[in-house]
């Protein structure tokens, strides 16, 4: 995989070996970043982690922190391998071996804050609906952050949230890119394009 933009354009990056993920499509992670315009400074977020590539890219273009979380060893090693192969600096990043699901709470409780949160979970079982619900419950989004969550078109997810309102959506595929903001702040407060 290679990263778009940023400090480190066109560096490649593995994927983990032996791990069945599905990476973020180029058009699609190019299109989030379109959206976030310029993220420099920003707390990020990556659930579901896998190689780290949303994370990575959100690094190169100037994020200030990002926390990688994934519960398999072998994307872990390969989220601490790329960053080590691209000379990150150690200050820039946490990387949690945690159930994406359930990290919220945690995160909660730390009395962490992020600007923007991406999550990629595997397609279908409502995993992507199940990690939502649960940001939604805890208090880990700033007040003008966003979530990006990449699901099957077909997945439905939470509309019952109490925090987290809708804000735009648009399909690649197979894939959804569905992006919320919070109840309490104007929903385009974020988004400097377009999808």
């Amino acid at each position: 995989m290679r990263i778009i933009g940023g400090e480190f354009r066109s560096r490649l990056i593995s994927a983990p070996k032996g791990v069945d993920i599905r990476p973020t499509q180029d058009k699609v992670r190019e299109a989030i970043f379109n959206i976030l315009g310029d993220i420099s400074g920003r707390n990020v977020l990556e659930l579901f982690a896998g190689s780290g590539a949303i994370g990575i890219e959100a690094i190169s273009r100037g994020a200030g922190h990002v926390t990688f979380v994934d519960n398999n060893p072998r994307c872990i090693n390969t989220i601490r391998d790329n960053l080590c192969s691209l000379g990150v600096d150690a200050a820039r990043y946490d990387i949690i071996k945690a159930d994406a699901v359930s990290i919220p709470a945690r995160l909660n409780k730390s009395g962490r804050k992020f600007d923007v949160i991406f999550l990629d979970p595997p397609y279908y079982h409502d995993i992507a609906k199940n990690c939502l619900i649960n940001i939604d419950a805890y208090d880990i989004l700033a007040p003008i952050g966003l979530v990006f969550v990449e699901h099957f078109k077909k997945d439905s997810l939470a509309s019952d949230l109490k925090t987290l309102a809708f804000s735009q959506e648009r399909r690649y595929g197979d894939a959804m890119v569905t992006i919320y903001g919070r109840h309490d702040k104007d929903q385009n407060s974020g988004l400097s394009g377009n999808i």
